[in-house]
């Protein structure tokens, strides 16, 4: 009885926060509820008990995986584009006050261009082969996020250390090794499965649009076309879960990070 005080007392917070997440869970089953018995349509709004079946067929379709995997490889392909291109312009903007100024306006212009009409556009300029048309998007508007968190992260290195340095003479190796990546590592890891879970979900967007065969926005597009209700619920049932995961799997990755951190 005694341990089990000591380890309540210890993780009291994450006791707290967990109730609260399945309280919230469970508010919005009572919300799906709701709905569904308003409604009364399952043409117009699917019953929890079909869009959980229909899940459960997707994961052991072939069909599926194989979207899956194809979604799941453009979502990372575009993020590897957007966060390698956001990674060097954030160091020389970071090396040149005027590089900084010189970038401003082109991540407001990316960062306020509208996505379905981004979509329409490079649709209209891949035709040839329209695959390459949710990846560029999905970089597009991944790009100007990543840039400014990680232009944000390396500024959380203070004047103080870059005078270290310089009274040190770090070469530059050792400033990126031994400030500038521990010190903005968690914060951009942090925020990597966040960014990857909204790549997908612009990913899958893009898929629709484009209407790639092979995808899980072609998956999509099939059951609106079919008007299978349960089966697109069940899909993005599926997207919030992926999403989800890559969150809490980059959540515990910087946890990693923040010790590389405080080993300086």
């Amino acid at each position: 009885m005694q341990k089990f005080k000591a380890f309540c007392i210890k993780y009291k917070y994450n006791l707290i926060c967990f109730a609260i997440s399945v309280a919230a869970i469970i508010a919005m089953w009572i919300v799906w509820l709701t709905a569904y018995k308003l409604v009364a349509n399952d043409y117009i709004f699917p019953s929890l008990k079909n869009t959980f079946k229909s899940l459960g067929n997707q994961l052991i379709s072939n069909a599926f995986w194989i979207a899956f995997t194809n979604t799941f490889l453009r979502t990372l392909q575009a993020f590897a584009i957007s966060f390698a291109l956001a990674a060097i312009l954030a160091c020389l903007s970071l090396c040149s006050k005027y590089f900084a100024v010189f970038m401003k306006p082109f991540i407001i212009f990316f960062r306020t261009l509208p996505t379905l009409a981004v979509i329409l556009l490079i649709l209209i300029w891949t035709r040839p082969n329209p695959k390459l048309a949710p990846v560029i998007v999905t970089s597009l508007v991944l790009f100007p996020l990543i840039y400014s968190q990680i232009l944000a992260a390396f500024g959380d290195v203070s004047n103080n250390l870059s005078q270290v340095a310089r009274v040190y003479s770090f070469t530059v190796t050792q400033k990126i090794f031994k400030m500038y990546l521990p010190l903005s590592a968690p914060n951009v890891l942090s925020q990597t499965g966040a960014n990857i879970s909204l790549g997908l979900k612009i990913m899958v967007s893009a898929e629709v649009m484009a209407l790639i065969a092979k995808s899980i926005g072609g998956l999509m597009q099939n059951a609106r076309m079919y008007s299978d209700m349960a089966l697109l619920a069940a899909l993005t049932i599926a997207c919030i879960i992926i999403g989800l995961a890559f969150e809490i799997v980059f959540a515990y990755v910087s946890k990693f990070a923040s010790r590389w951190r405080r080993t300086l």
